[in-house]
């Protein structure tokens, strides 16, 4: 608790060596990683850097997933951070180079590397540009997760103004490698990264546990014809992915409600999949612009599955008397009134077990569809 924190600064750190600000960070720290990196958390002698360290590095299960789609004999991860990326890149490489430039992160990563024994990463103190420049070899993969933050900390959200400028560097990049690795943020565009980055092979829209956590851009040196869209949900003992080809979308069919309505997953409304979504899965659409799908016949579904046990026309007045409902989960999709205004003209306050979706169907009309979550047996992997 961060109480608990205040007292031991006041109280002073019982190491002789370690003022109780060190510990107190290496105590937060450590925090931070018992869900996110496991293994850090659960390994003795890992040192800590500052929390917003942790909070920028990739997390365990998205790492190790990026590491699943490469591998060679020499690769550059260009923007080492805590170097989470880099150890399980190491494990797919015969040599890993890291380039860091804030010294005191690099050297708690070349300690932690070495406790977690993963001894065939160079660490490199420096600007990563000005060392792809002065080198001649080429790597098998370039590694690149730019920072997002400006220099007051704001977000930015052109690949121009990221850092290292991927616009600017990209020439330079390849001339190092066939194949670059390129990580952005969820905020970030996809059709614009797309029209900016003209040798896109693979798109992969990554969540964890259903929050969109990175989008990853495969790059090789040819312009293909067709860039893969994969949306990537991974969940605890499977992975969820929905894949498809720009250019390549299906023909929807909209209809009414059946009885079952199902929410695509956080990677799927990312990615824009919807179409890969109604012709996998053989659903219709309740309209175009509300990305809900329905069935009469229940299907195992990368996402939210419920029943439908009612649908009644939008109307407070109506859904206080016919529903009589005191709590429910409620979802707007392509609602003109928010989750809040519903709530104070309903009256209805958040939890149950009731799931409403106030939402336009096919018909233009607004809808109500009272719900309750579907049991079903999920596949462990669509690819």
């Amino acid at each position: 608790m961060d109480s608990d924190l205040d007292r031991m600064i006041l109280k002073g750190s019982p190491f002789e060596n370690v003022s109780a600000q060190e510990l107190a960070q290496q105590i937060q720290s450590r925090r931070k990683c018992r869900l996110k990196l496991p293994l850090w958390y659960k390994t003795k002698g890992i040192v800590y850097p500052p929390t917003l360290n942790i909070e920028q590095s990739s997390s365990e299960k998205a790492a190790q997933y990026k590491a699943s789609l490469i591998e060679g004999k020499r690769m550059i991860d260009l923007t080492g951070g805590f170097g989470v990326d880099a150890f399980f890149f190491s494990s797919k490489f015969d040599r890993v180079v890291y380039v860091e430039m804030n010294r005191e992160l690099l050297e708690i990563v070349r300690q932690n590397l070495k406790v977690l024994n993963a001894g065939n990463v160079d660490c490199l103190l420096g600007d990563s540009i000005e060392y792809l420049k002065s080198v001649d070899e080429k790597f098998d993969w370039i590694y690149v997760d730019p920072s997002r933050r400006g220099g007051q900390e704001e977000r930015v959200f052109r690949l121009e103004d990221c850092s290292p400028n991927l616009i600017e560097n990209m020439e330079l990049i390849l001339s190092k490698s066939d194949r670059v690795l390129l990580k952005l943020a969820p905020f970030m565009d996809i059709s614009k990264a797309l029209s900016q980055l003209n040798n896109v092979g693979e798109v992969h829209v990554v969540a964890v546990n259903n929050e969109v956590k990175e989008l990853l851009f495969l790059i090789n040196g040819e312009k293909p014809e067709l860039t893969r869209i994969k949306a990537v949900n991974l969940l605890k003992g499977r992975t969820d992915i929905v894949e498809s080809e720009t250019g390549s979308e299906c023909e929807i069919n909209y209809g009414p409600v059946g009885a079952f309505l199902y929410e695509p997953n956080a990677a799927i409304r990312k990615a824009g999949l919807y179409s890969a979504v109604a012709a996998n899965y053989n659903l219709n659409k309740i309209h175009p612009n509300s990305h809900l799908f329905t069935s009469d016949e229940l299907v195992d579904f990368p996402g939210r599955v419920f029943r439908v046990k009612r649908k009644i026309k939008y109307s407070p007045k109506r859904i206080r008397k016919e529903l009589g409902l005191k709590k429910a989960n409620i979802t707007t999709r392509n609602f003109h009134d928010s989750v809040a205004q519903i709530r104070k003209r309903t009256g209805i306050s958040e939890g149950g077990e009731d799931y409403l979706f106030f939402t336009t169907d096919y018909e233009e009309k607004s809808i109500v569809l009272v719900c309750s979550k579907a049991e079903i047996i999920q596949s462990q992997e669509l690819s």
